[in-house]
């Protein structure tokens, strides 16, 4: 397990020397064309899952941490949500996705966007970009353009419901994006292969109850496609991946967002991989992860496009509850120097890996502790491609170039930074200070063990509040909301302003 010297030191920033407007031209190093951009994007991974180069760590990640040793990382990187629908929506979009909802989509949902609104995807489209999808979706689609007449609520789940043959609209495809393949997601059905918007495999009998596998898991009743296997899913969208990258043609930019199944449950680690990290098939899970980073690393270097592609690497959102067995069993904790988990308001919840690479432009091996949010992609590429964003488009989205152009940036980039997971329930990040308008940040009961390991205690009822200092108590062990009255209100007001429509982004220009 790593220290907080270990993670504050491993974790790190991004920094990108860039301008593709006018101040390109006085740069000593322009860049030609525009970047490709990729985006890798792991499923409930903890800040702690990563080695970062540490050679203790329980899960040694070489590719992660090549791209680290590349470019920057953060040690303050958040996603929107501590869960995953919510995170993706507000990263795709650069707007929060507490303005609209706060839940996962379920099995059969419908898509959780608005017809024709600002995506990552559909602003690169403008720009010239080739734009590609891969793996998990999990943000909706149209079931009604494919169920068949009649069919009542409760049949939703039978196969025999649906004509799939038809096209399957509201996906990947209706939200700016060329080209998809994936399985929409591992443990929701349809258990199949999607391509673009039409079904790849039919699913046809009802999914398996059961089947070995490797770390335990389940899957939601629902239609699943005669051959249909969980463990082919991580290496089948990393193949596709590689294969549309190695498809594109030289000089015309890209866009290609990766959504891994993994770590997530169930966890399905192929063989290879069994007992190649030290905190169980879980570990081997994010060391498979890692590996498909490196096929994606490797194409790029291949086709000599490293230089001028941006990668990220970054999550959804903190590692799942079994993590209190893994601390137990193998002294490995998934949230690393914090406090919580998955859902939770607890940074554990939502501080996440969070990596940028871009080697024209970006210092080799920079650190960052500037809080930024995955909600700040959508103006930092906007401003990287020349694509004007209106005051309604990515209204919670700051432009994080002052931040990667320099590491020793001094001054805080955003006002404050919003997470959240349940309805009414938040916590405002300002400076060093974090409020949570809870009486718990824990969205579950929180295990003894655990507690007991890291010195934690939970809060009495009717505590009307938390509030803590992150630079002395990152794990949020001291709750200072008492003894800082005039903090709390500020930040409370601050708080109840965002909520109720104000942007947290400035206006534009």
């Amino acid at each position: 397990m790593k220290s907080k010297n270990t993670m504050s030191t491993a974790i790190g920033a991004i920094a990108v020397g860039l301008t593709l407007t006018s101040a390109v031209a006085a740069d000593e190093n322009p860049i030609p064309r525009k970047p490709n951009v990729v985006i890798l994007y792991a499923d409930d991974m903890g800040v702690g899952d990563v080695s970062y180069g540490d050679p203790k760590a329980k899960i040694i990640t070489p590719n992660i941490d090549r791209l680290a040793s590349q470019g920057m990382t953060f040690s303050d990187g958040h996603s929107s949500s501590g869960i995953c629908t919510p995170s993706r929506f507000a990263m795709l979009t650069g707007q929060h996705h507490w303005r609209r909802f706060h839940g996962i989509v379920n099995a059969f949902g419908k898509s959780v966007f608005k017809k024709d609104e600002f995506t990552l995807a559909r602003m690169f489209k403008q720009q010239g970009y080739a734009t590609g999808c891969f793996g998990k979706w999990h943000l909706g689609w149209d079931w009604d353009a494919i169920r068949k007449p009649g069919v009542k609520k409760e049949d939703y789940k039978h196969a025999a419901s649906y004509d799939w043959s038809k096209r399957f609209p509201g996906g990947p495809i209706d939200q700016g994006f060329d080209y998809y393949f994936g399985d929409g997601t591992i443990n929701f059905p349809p258990y199949c292969w999607i391509e673009n918007d039409r079904f790849k495999t039919i699913p046809t009998k009802p999914v398996i109850k059961s089947r070995p596998l490797a770390g335990g898991g389940s899957f939601r009743p629902g239609p699943m496609a005669e051959g249909w296997n969980p463990y082919d899913i991580l290496p089948s969208i990393t193949k596709k991946t590689v294969e549309w990258i190695e498809k594109q043609k030289a000089g015309e930019p890209f866009f290609a967002y990766l959504a891994f199944n993994s770590p997530h449950y169930p966890i399905v680690p192929n063989k290879e991989f069994h007992g190649k990290s030290k905190a169980g098939y879980y570990g081997d899970f994010v060391a498979e992860t890692d590996a498909m980073v490196g096929k994606v690393m490797d194409v790029l270097e291949k086709k000599g496009l490293l230089e001028n592609t941006i990668v990220i690497f970054t999550a959804d959102n903190g590692t799942e509850w079994h993590a209190y067995e893994r601390l137990q069993k193998f002294n490995q904790w998934s949230s690393g120097d914090f406090r919580g988990l998955k859902r939770d308001l607890y940074e554990g919840g939502h501080r996440v890996p969070f990596i940028v690479s871009w080697p024209a432009k970006i210092k080799a091996g920079s650190r960052s502790v500037e809080t930024v949010s995955q909600v700040d992609f959508a103006a930092t590429f906007a401003k990287i491609i020349g694509y004007q964003l209106s005051n309604d488009e990515a209204i919670d989205s700051y432009n994080l170039l002052p931040v990667w152009q320099s590491e020793d940036y001094k001054k805080p980039l955003r006002v404050a930074t919003v997470q959240n997971t349940s309805k009414g329930k938040y916590a405002l990040r300002q400076g060093d200070w974090v409020l949570i308008n809870a009486r718990s940040g824990a969205a579950q009961p929180e295990r003894k063990h655990y507690l007991e390991h890291f010195g934690l205690k939970t809060w009495p009822k009717g505590t009307p509040g938390l509030l803590f200092n992150l630079k002395d108590d990152p794990r949020q062990k001291k709750n200072l909301y008492d003894q800082q009255p005039e903090r709390v209100e500020a930040m409370s007001k601050l708080l109840d302003r965002y909520v109720s429509g104000e942007r947290c982004a400035p206006e534009r220009d």
